[in-house]
């Protein structure tokens, strides 16, 4: 008869063979059942989710309720009672540390005639076969978001040519929620990836603990079965979010079945919606895929009473972690070496940033972003600066120059001028004269700098006696304070310092007598 139950060693056997790798023409041959019935019995086996150990451990009574009694309905309405259960069931299961143990020890306790262990999860295993045959991984709340491109790419027109161009299509999905996030991109490259990638996680309000992505080059630099390399850049946004990326397997389009399903719904609840009218700007397109975002995101999920916006409110937003304060900046490699004068050069904006004065002639590299500039060297940051686009200019920082040099770069016509008014107004009045002069400022501050250290040398009284009299001379520089100072000038009285001044004593000048 077509509905006789065969024994229960028959089928402990026919789910050996079909685990062992036998086709079902074959099994069917070896325990003399026909191929309907050997691919009846491996098709209950399938949707248990158990393992042939697992199954080879119950006895012949739990066995014959799981493949004897799976398609007749229960005389009373126990599982009518029990389906009830299972979209809060699904729903629990997806917090963390929540068993299937854990829930039938609840709904036993409520339901005393209620289903065993092993039926409650065969049952629950049915159900979510009927309304998510896809899933079969259980998410846990805030653990992976998965994000890739789609295959099939959206288009926007020019407005004044009417020319058509394709954009690339982003799409990123939590594990547990299913929530759901869209995004029309220029490109696949890395700061468009990455900036969707953010966009997402602002769009969630939170960061998962990981983000699983495909083997893009935006995101991973060397694929690997193990261990691949990540792309600086992403690795980096990661470090930001503090969140960990996990490169699928090449080729294994299972580790990211979540959001290959996602990809075929947008195709269907996006696309079509969005393709309807024509976009001119990829703003424009956003807005529209905005738009059927959340219509879908609050659909109700097939065989459930609540949508993927409301599980994940519930389930979901409180587990993930929060943002960081600031967003992330997309940064920029290059390498170059310090020059003499203490200072690398950023080519693009082709400005100039100092970095400590010991790293002349080293070799370092130089990350710079929209705002700013960090120099690293053997991999400890030694300058940060930031970004300025002002071409063939200077940024430095006084604590990277050596002494001698940063005392230099401190002088200053105010820095002068407050130092020799601290000593007297006629110092102050004999240093702006000085500074007043047409010449090159280095020259005048060197002026200024000797002038004003006469006063440590050779007292402040004697500078400002000194500074008097070269006024009255009309003669402004460093020559003349010096020369005051060494013949003892600024000691004479005004009538014989002047005499003095004017008629030097000389063998060869004639006196007041030769003219009489």
């Amino acid at each position: 008869m077509a509905n006789t139950i065969i024994s229960m060693s028959k089928i402990r056997q026919i789910i050996r063979l079909y685990t062992q790798g036998s086709s079902k023409l074959s099994i069917a041959a070896k325990t003399d059942v026909s191929r309907n019935t050997a691919k009846k019995y491996i098709q209950t086996f399938l949707t248990t989710g158990f393992t042939f150990d697992e199954i080879n451990e119950l006895s012949d009574k739990e066995l014959e309720d799981l493949f004897g009694k799976s398609n007749e309905r229960p005389a009373d309405q126990r599982l009518q009672i029990l389906r009830q259960y299972f979209p809060f069931i699904d729903k629990e299961l997806k917090r963390k540390g929540v068993t299937r143990l854990m829930l039938w020890q609840a709904y036993i306790k409520e339901n005393a005639s209620g289903f065993q262990y092993t039926q409650f999860c065969f049952y629950y295993n049915q159900w979510k076969a009927q309304v998510n045959p896809v899933m079969h991984v259980e998410h846990k709340a805030g653990d992976k978001m998965f994000v890739d491109f789609a295959g099939e790419k959206l288009s926007i027109a020019d407005k004044q040519t009417g020319e058509i161009k394709e954009v690339e299509v982003f799409i990123a999905i939590l594990g547990a929620s299913q929530l759901t996030y869209v995004e029309a991109v220029m490109t696949q490259q890395k700061e468009d990836f990455i900036a969707a990638c953010e966009n997402a996680l602002h769009f969630y309000g939170g960061v998962p603990a990981a983000i699983v992505t495909d083997n893009l080059k935006s995101a991973v630099s060397k694929s690997s079965r193990y261990e691949p390399t990540l792309n600086e850049t992403f690795e980096d946004f990661a470090d930001h979010y503090s969140t960990t990326v996990l490169p699928t397997r090449a080729y294994r389009p299972r580790d990211k079945a979540l959001v290959e399903g996602a990809v075929k719904i947008m195709y269907t609840r996006i696309y079509a919606q969005v393709r309807s009218t024509t976009h001119h700007s990829i703003e424009a397109i956003n807005h529209a895929i905005k738009e059927a975002l959340h219509q879908h995101n609050n659909h109700p999920l097939k065989g459930r009473h609540y949508s993927r916006q409301q599980q994940f409110d519930e389930v979901e937003k409180g587990a993930l972690q929060p943002l960081p304060m600031l967003r992330y900046e997309l940064k920029k490699q290059l390498h170059a070496t310090v020059m003499k004068n203490g200072h690398i050069c950023l080519g693009i904006d082709k400005h100039y940033y100092s970095v400590p004065y010991r790293y002349i002639g080293k070799k370092v590299k130089v990350l710079y972003s929209r705002s700013n500039v960090e120099v690293f060297y053997h991999y400890e940051r030694i300058a940060l600066h930031k970004r300025i686009k002002s071409p063939y200019t200077y940024t430095t920082d006084k604590e990277h120059l050596a002494s001698t040099h940063r005392f230099v770069t401190e002088w200053t016509p105010e820095r002068f001028i407050e130092w020799a008014a601290s000593i007297s107004d006629d110092v102050k009045l004999y240093i702006l004269k000085i500074l007043e002069r047409k010449q090159h400022p280095e020259q005048a501050y060197k002026s200024c700098m000797g002038i004003l250290s006469f006063g440590r040398k050779a007292g402040n009284d004697r500078l400002i006696a000194a500074c008097k009299r070269a006024l009255g001379y009309g003669i402004y520089n460093y020559k003349t304070i010096q020369t005051i100072l060494e013949k003892g000038m600024d000691l004479y009285d005004d009538e014989n310092s002047e005499a003095n001044l004017l008629m030097p004593t000389h063998d060869n000048i004639r006196g007041q007598q030769y003219y009489q």
